[in-house]
């Protein structure tokens, strides 16, 4: 006895025989575009070292328009409290404060804007007269711990980022090791490890920038 096949049988044999011979798709993500409006607020350096490691610039366009010091301040909370950004409270008030200039209801001549921006560009007590200040080791792995450097890399194997390993490796023997390690942490850098880039670090002082550098050759 003989059994017709139904149109669906049809097809769904059909169907299965072109996906086995079909050959897998290489799919390209399109480059990101999208940069932060620049102001001459310490929360913009900030955006552009940290945010950066996380999600892209297109994160800020889905934000209700308008927000108030208040409402970006609380959503900067929310990232270091719910999402673990990298982020501690002086820089969470920084942020804010830019995020509401450049993206919000904010001037950045308010009273408000004006007072947590000078905070950012207090100077540290000086020392008493007479006395000079010891110069403290560099905590690299605080510093990997704060800027979240293990996000994207860890020290043996490709995560986001190569490997520490990887890269001192790449470098051995190379003279200007040192220097172009340091350039690429204050900098960043596109294109030498794969297509996403590596944000900036302008924020850390020269004595950390050397000591990152060191350790990842070390490794």
């Amino acid at each position: 006895m003989h059994r017709s096949v139904t149109p669906m049988l049809l097809a769904l044999a059909l169907l299965g025989a072109g996906s086995a011979s079909a050959a897998p798709q290489d799919i390209k993500l399109p480059a990101e575009n999208v940069k932060l409006k620049p102001a001459k607020l310490p929360g913009y350096g900030i955006a552009m070292q940290k945010c950066a490691i996380c999600h892209s610039a297109d994160y800020v366009a889905y934000q209700p328009p308008g927000l108030s010091l208040t409402q970006w301040t609380a959503e900067m909370k929310k990232m270091q409290r719910a999402y673990g950004a990298p982020i501690d409270d002086g820089e969470v008030e920084q942020l804010g404060a830019y995020l509401a200039v450049a993206y919000g209801s904010a001037k950045i001549k308010d009273p408000e804007i004006v007072a947590i921006a000078q905070k950012a560009g207090k100077p540290a007590p000086a020392a008493p007269a007479g006395a000079s200040a010891p110069t403290a080791a560099v905590d690299v792995q605080g510093l990997l711990a704060k800027n979240a450097c293990l996000s994207c890399h860890s020290v043996t194997q490709k995560v986001v980022g190569p490997a520490y390993h990887e890269v001192a490796t790449r470098y051995k023997g190379d003279a200007q090791a040192q220097a172009k390690l340091e350039a690429s942490i204050r900098g960043g850098s596109s294109g030498k490890w794969g297509s996403v880039p590596m944000p900036p670090f302008a924020g850390l002082k020269a004595d950390e920038v050397k000591a990152l550098a060191a350790y990842v050759r070390q490794q």
